[in-house]
């Protein structure tokens, strides 16, 4: 009997495809759930997205000049030479755009709340959306809706509120938009301010808890529960007139179409984290990815979404990269497609674990995606041994949850040209679990002399040797 000597057996040279950007799970299966229909009348994606547009060309307009005026090696109106608005900036905007520098700056301040400027430190950037704006209708969608949720922000409130009173009115204008969203039509000033005392006083009791035993006498109340509402639901109501969300005067409220849509998707994301079948808005950040690794791509970010919306987004960023540093290669790949959900708001936590060997690579890959790489280059970003590690990486999750055939076509994604090449860089990148992805891989392939040099391969590994 003749032994075997492996060929140069050449893999296909396809664009490498780890877990960050891959289906993020094995053996999936379709949700079950029926995609929801808004509300009659709503008007097509389509002319949502264009009524979007339009509320928001002043922002883009700005962003695009910051974008062409301020980038790296261009000629800065700043002291510092980075993209930041001072007022030279700001003048130097107005010139150019036939702008006031104060219209300049509202614009500014819709651009970053809407994510088409990324304000880091004290230098911006171009956000994703915008260079998305023009042939993306769900990006200019979900700008809008990022403004949306930040109407407090667009318009502050007036100095003489406390902020006590300003946070509870914030806190319970939700239930008023829900009201506005079911009426369908304008809605009495009057009517909502009874509405929003009722909600206030909820809240306040929600709030209060009396200890057992004796206690010392209570001290006064605070000067903000008696404050009339009225002037904070008229602040409230300006802002969310002044971002888009609805028309106010003559004392009534009428949600906009765009307003209506987007109090029906807030509305929408509550149900499906209520109707989830595995509850995984209740489960924790490892509970949860497991949860989500059956369902198909879209499913799982529309319960990322949710689980992300009951928590804190620091904290929820924080368990996220908890479980990323788990033994899990599935959980780690599955962590960085909710931090994607998360956004601009994770990029400092992913910064953070760039030293970290185990989440290096998918850091990476995070960053430059958020820095606006297509996702099929973003790849190019890491060494050869970054890629190399990663490979190894998603092949222990393929191994651990996926099937046989996965993992030989797991082959094709390596950046080495040939089975010998990626043997020697495998073993070299010193994954902790390369022996067994190797002696998986070579149980799985069907040719003889390739899974004979791969289990040399994994004894090698696992004995020292060379």
């Amino acid at each position: 009997m003749t032994s075997r000597i492996p060929r140069d057996s050449r893999l296909r040279l396809v664009r490498p495809r780890p877990l960050a950007a891959a289906p993020p799970a094995m053996n999936q299966r379709r949700s079950r759930r029926p995609a929801p229909r808004p509300p009659e009348g709503t008007p097509a994606p389509a002319e949502l997205a264009r009524m979007a547009r339009s509320g928001l060309a002043g922002a883009a307009r700005v962003a695009r000049w910051a974008d062409a005026a301020l980038g790296p090696g261009r000629d800065s109106g700043t002291d510092d030479g980075k993209a930041t608005l001072s007022e030279a900036t700001a003048e130097r905007a107005a010139r150019d755009l036939g702008l006031t520098p104060a219209q300049v700056r509202a614009d500014w301040d819709t651009a970053r709340l809407a994510g088409l400027i990324e304000v880091h430190g004290d230098s911006a950037r171009p956000g994703w959306r915008l260079r998305a704006w023009n042939r993306d209708d769900s990006a200019v969608l979900r700008g809008w809706v990022a403004l949306f949720d930040a109407w407090s922000l667009a318009h502050p409130e007036p100095a003489e509120h406390e902020p006590a009173a300003v946070a509870e009115v914030v806190s319970a204008m939700p239930q008023a938009l829900s009201f506005l969203q079911l009426s369908a039509g304008p809605v009495p000033v009057e009517q909502l301010l009874d509405l929003l005392e009722q909600r206030v006083t909820e809240l306040r009791t929600a709030r209060c808890e009396i200890p057992y035993g004796p206690q010392p006498e209570p001290p006064a109340e605070p000067e903000h529960t008696d404050a009339p509402l009225a002037p904070l639901l008229d602040w409230a109501l300006r802002a969310l007139a002044s971002v888009g969300a609805l028309t106010y005067g003559d004392g009534q409220a009428t949600l906009t179409p765009l307003g209506s849509w987007a109090v029906w998707v807030k509305l929408e994301q509550i149900c499906v984290a209520a109707q989830s079948p595995a509850g995984n808005i209740e489960q924790a950040a490892e509970d949860m990815l497991r949860g989500c690794a059956q369902l198909r791509p879209n499913a799982a970010r529309a319960e990322y979404r949710a689980w992300l919306a009951a928590r804190p987004v620091g904290s929820a960023v924080t368990e996220l990269l908890g479980a990323a540093r788990g033994e899990d290669a599935l959980l780690r790949g599955l962590a960085f497609e909710a931090l994607r959900v998360v956004g601009a708001p994770a990029e400092p936590d992913v910064r953070g674990v760039l030293e970290e060997p185990t989440l290096r690579p998918y850091g990476l890959l995070w960053l430059a995606e958020h820095d606006g790489a297509d996702p099929e280059d973003a790849h190019e970003v890491l060494t050869r041994e970054e890629a190399t590690w990663l490979w190894v990486d998603t092949a222990a999750a393929v191994a651990d949850h996926g099937e046989a055939p996965l993992l030989v076509r797991h082959l094709e994604s390596a950046v080495q040209p040939t089975v010998p090449m990626l043997l020697d860089e495998v073993r070299a990148v010193g994954h902790p679990r390369t022996v067994q992805v190797l002696v998986a891989l070579a149980a799985a392939h069907p040719d003889p002399a390739l899974a004979k040099a791969v289990r040399r391969a994994a004894f090698q590994v696992h004995t020292g040797g060379s």
